[in-house]
């Protein structure tokens, strides 16, 4: 039977589909609407299936703040083609809205709202069948209460934070909403940190710090023998440096010689107490580097001074009670 184009204008709008899909859905269910839609919908959920295995490293993310309750969300795709298109970032839009108004605490919760003719997630896998892209929610972070600024990194939907002060300062929030974003903070402060974290910073550390030490008594070994310790910093440099006439192969051999005695005698002698110490100062340094209040603040007037100081010097009794952060971007 014959489609017309009024009608394919009136499912399109109600489903939001391409003209394309619409016009065969239509055919195939020779006129009737409902059966149309469920078409559309099946469609759908198999270019979701069969896409599953897909990466989605695309995405909107947005954030709002409501009468005192923020939430931020990322609906995510494959292509930034698709994630820039209105009609994706307005049923992102859609979707943080609905779990606003409803106040959500988590993402099932979220996706079982009610959108349109279905719920939230079935929203999602209909957007997917219409671009033939594989989309899924993430991110979804919340928080309540007075005092909440949020921001939208460059007004550009691919990273938003949100930060509450225990004080009304918007100017003071904004700042540190933005200091979130640029400096990704793993926790609010020390206590916040897990002990699990903190734990494999230290060994980490430990190691490192062996490391470096069998690797200076090597190299000091190396200069007294007289041997550049640059020509033999890595197997390619060697044969490299080699083919140059840099060293000889007598020197190849007495630099494996000298790294094998000096490093295995260095290790066996290290001192325990120097290399706890610089763990824990290596630890203590990360900690500064990513603790929010530690970290140096990076919108002040250019002096240098912690998150802490700076918010002190706004008010003594100002504080961060919690934060949170999401982004598209591999970090």
């Amino acid at each position: 039977m014959a489609i017309s184009i009024e009608d394919i204008k009136k499912l399109r709008a109600m489903t939001g589909a391409g003209l394309a899909d619409v016009k065969k859905a239509l055919t195939e269910a020779e006129g009737d609407f409902d059966k149309a839609k469920e078409l559309l919908r099946e469609r759908g959920l198999a270019i979701a299936a069969k896409r599953s295995d897909r990466e989605t490293s695309n995405g909107c993310v947005l954030v709002k703040n409501v009468n005192g309750f923020a939430a931020m969300i990322a609906l995510k795709c494959e292509t930034d083609f698709v994630a820039n298109g209105a009609d994706f970032v307005k049923l992102t839009s859609d979707i943080l809205d609905a779990a606003i108004a409803a106040k959500c605490h988590t993402l099932d919760e979220v996706k079982a709202l009610k959108l349109g003719e279905g719920d939230v997630q079935a929203a999602v896998t209909q957007r997917s069948g219409i671009t033939g892209e594989k989309m899924e929610l993430d991110g979804y972070e919340v928080l309540e209460g007075e005092n909440i600024q949020v921001y939208d990194h460059m007004g550009k939907h691919t990273l938003c934070t949100m930060v509450q002060l225990n004080q009304n300062n918007e100017d003071a929030g904004h700042k540190v909403a933005m200091q979130v974003a640029a400096m990704k903070p793993i926790a609010l402060d020390e206590a916040s940190v897990p002990q699990a974290v903190k734990d494999e910073e230290y060994k980490v550390a430990v190691q490192k710090t062996k490391e470096e030490q069998v690797e200076k008594a090597v190299e000091v070994a190396l200069k007294k023998a007289g041997l550049n310790p640059n020509h033999f910093d890595s197997e390619d440099h060697i044969e490299s440096n080699q083919g140059k006439g840099w060293i000889t192969a007598e020197d190849v051999a007495k630099f494996r010689e000298i790294k094998e005695t000096v490093s295995a005698e260095k290790a066996a002698n290290l001192n325990e107490n120097m290399i706890q110490n610089i763990a824990k100062g290596r630890v203590g340094k990360f900690l500064k580097e990513n603790c929010l209040v530690c970290q140096e603040f990076q919108f002040g007037d250019g002096d240098k001074q912690s998150v802490a100081d700076y918010l002190k010097k706004q008010d003594k009794e100002l504080k961060i009670v919690a934060y949170k952060r999401f982004t598209l971007a591999a970090e």
